[in-house]
């Protein structure tokens, strides 16, 4: 796991996202701390693919294949295929990773 992963989950000990976040970075913090609701809403708002990603992986977590795979093609992505939480690291390590 990566530094900037690690870091990434320790925040979630806290009561917002870092406020260096992105949209997509922000409704992952919010799916990492469980509240759908709130990371769903970020996401929505984000109009890059790594919001697409971070969608896609939020209808996963509510078991909707269809939508989620509107959002996977959206992303440039096939669907994901890893266990959810597996895949929460993966996004966040090519969140984290883009150039700022």
């Amino acid at each position: 796991m990566s530094g900037a992963l690690q870091h990434f989950r320790d925040s979630l000990a806290g009561a917002a996202p870092p406020t260096d976040a992105d949209l997509a970075l922000q409704a992952l913090w919010w799916a990492g701390r469980g509240d759908w609701d709130r990371a769903h809403a970020c996401a929505q708002e984000g109009e890059d693919s790594a919001a697409a990603l971070v969608h896609a992986h939020l209808h996963r977590i509510e078991g909707d294949a269809g939508n989620a795979a509107y959002w996977y093609r959206r992303a440039g992505r096939a669907p994901a295929t890893l266990p959810l939480d597996a895949e929460w690291a993966e996004i966040a390590e090519h969140i984290l990773a883009r150039p700022t």
